[in-house]
């Protein structure tokens, strides 16, 4: 038979290990950490998506007021090609005008001022409105296809000509999660799309300046 003493000492003992189990149950040590550590991710995979999407957007109205800003002045005479005056400007130096106007966000290195990889323009004299192109000039007929700037011109006419300014600008998208949805340049070998193709485009009459 068990004693007393066996009894209270088995007692005890259980006393004891139920209060250790009951302390770990209750414990959360840790717990928050955990759960940031899981839901962190995604989390902030959609923060940068919204952010990096309002960015790009951003980036969108700062090419369009620098396309009107430069269509302004070429209206008005500020800015002139091939009159043999000093407001002439060649297309390398009308290029770094626009990268100026869009400096906030968007940094042209020397290279892309001389020799265009990103940033497109296109500035031309047409007889009359009618003749302006009203479409993104692409490498095919697909309706991703990539830009063709092959056609692209600085040739902007003179006092009360009629003009075209088109500005474009391969906007890197990095963020998986936003590619497939404001992407509008996909490659041809089918891989992940990276370019939004922003657009800019302002028509005008020249004024009759002297």
């Amino acid at each position: 038979m068990c004693s007393t003493s066996d009894k209270d000492s088995r007692r005890s003992v259980k006393q004891r290990l139920s209060r250790i189990w009951r302390r770990l149950a209750r414990s959360q040590d840790g717990s928050a950490a955990i759960e940031f550590a899981i839901l962190s991710v995604p989390y902030f995979i959609i923060i940068f998506a919204i952010v990096e999407t309002f960015v790009a957007f951003t980036a969108e109205q700062l090419i369009t007021n620098a396309v009107n800003n430069l269509g302004r002045q070429l209206r008005t005479g500020e800015i002139t090609y091939n009159l043999g005056r000093t407001t002439d400007m060649t297309a390398t130096q009308f290029r770094q005008a626009f990268c100026d106007e869009v400096s906030i966000i968007i940094k042209c290195s020397a290279g892309e001022v001389s020799t265009p990889s990103k940033l497109y323009i296109d500035a031309r004299t047409f007889t009359s409105f009618a003749a302006i192109p009203t479409t993104i000039p692409r490498k095919s007929t697909a309706t991703f296809a990539d830009i063709d700037p092959t056609s692209f011109k600085f040739t902007p006419g003179g006092p009360d000509t009629i003009n075209m300014l088109r500005a474009y600008y391969r906007w890197q998208v990095i963020t998986d999660l936003v590619r497939p949805y404001i992407t509008n340049i996909r490659p041809d070998d089918g891989s992940m799309p990276s370019d939004f193709l922003i657009v800019a485009t302002t028509t005008f009459k020249n004024e009759n300046y002297p």
